[in-house]
């Protein structure tokens, strides 16, 4: 998958898609909060994240506190957001429910 820098104008686009994903001021990278009902829930979505970045050799920033995990993503060697960021923000909505 391509690790080539996206225009805000196609990143835009896509969040309107993401459910819970927000832009980020400086637009390099983009942010969500997940809740889940439990930390059990939130650890096992953060097991499937964490095989889906594996893959895609593509790992995010992320802090979990109790039931909450709060996920940024950036491509750091493009210098912002690509397609890899987009694709692990769809998966992770995906494990979440979202």
């Amino acid at each position: 998958m391509a690790r080539e820098k996206l225009e805000r104008a196609a990143i835009e686009e896509a969040l309107k898609e993401l459910a819970g994903w927000a832009l980020d001021a400086g637009g390099k990278s983009m942010s969500r909060k997940f809740e889940f009902r439990n930390f059990s829930e939130a650890f096992a979505f953060m097991t499937r994240s964490a095989l889906a970045a594996e893959k895609l050799n593509h790992h995010p920033d992320w802090s979990n506190v109790y039931k909450t995990v709060n996920v940024t993503l950036s491509t750091h060697d493009a210098g912002g957001l690509t397609e890899m960021d987009l694709d692990l923000a769809r998966r992770m909505n995906g494990f979440a429910g979202a």
